[in-house]
């Protein structure tokens, strides 16, 4: 795996933005962070926030913290892929983060929700959409319901949140279903080695046969 990822960098291409989005529960994150364990060149994307840092979070590994001024100061010069308000605070992608682990040769994840999902692919249409799915909704209820860390209103709100969700599912490139860890992890990773061959993203070998093909 080692090997593929230097000859992906010694050729010049660069990595792939990989947004992967899922109902709460549906072990988006468990996935991620096992991929990110059993296969190199991959980086989490790490997000900046304009609130104050809590104990034991470390500048540019949880977030990269700004002021409120700072963080106004970036939306105004266009330099997240996406941002939002919450509660009070801001959140956003940086695009200058993203771009320098995609020239690299590194594939970036992105953990995000439907609606930030779609704010990345209009500001950066080559960016690959992963939906990560439960088997069946009765098994994404029982997995909210074994973490034992929510009151059955709160199992309720997710459930309802995720009747939402399901609506904007279409517009991704890719479902993963997952029944299980590893085997969900080694799909994703074989999709975003697959995605790596789109002509999309080969523009610059294609111009380049092109050129050569006239030249001969």
């Amino acid at each position: 795996m080692a090997q593929n990822r230097k000859e992906r960098v010694s050729k010049g291409m660069k990595g792939i933005l990989t947004v992967v989005s899922g109902f709460a529960g549906a072990g988006k994150g468990t996935i991620m962070n096992t991929l990110i364990r059993d296969y190199p060149g991959y980086a989490l994307s790490v997000s900046a926030t304009s609130r104050r840092p809590r104990e034991g979070e470390k500048e540019g590994v949880n977030y990269f913290f700004k002021t409120r001024e700072e963080f106004e100061e970036m939306i105004k010069n266009d330099e997240f892929l996406e941002h939002a308000e919450y509660v009070g605070n801001y959140y956003g992608t940086p695009r200058a983060f993203v771009e320098k682990k995609l020239n690299e040769g590194l594939n970036v994840l992105l953990e995000i929700e439907i609606q930030g999902a779609m704010q990345i692919k209009k500001a950066f249409p080559d960016s690959l959409l992963v939906f990560i799915m439960p088997p069946s909704a009765a098994i994404l209820k029982e997995r909210l319901t074994n973490r034992g860390t929510e009151s059955p209103e709160v199992i309720d709100k997710r459930m309802h949140r995720a009747v939402a969700e399901s609506e904007g599912i279409e517009n991704y490139d890719f479902i993963v279903i997952n029944d299980e860890v590893d085997k969900c992890t080694e799909t994703l990773h074989n999709i975003i080695l697959s995605a790596a061959y789109q002509p999309v993203r080969q523009k610059e070998f294609i111009e380049q046969v092109r050129h050569d093909l006239k030249e001969m």
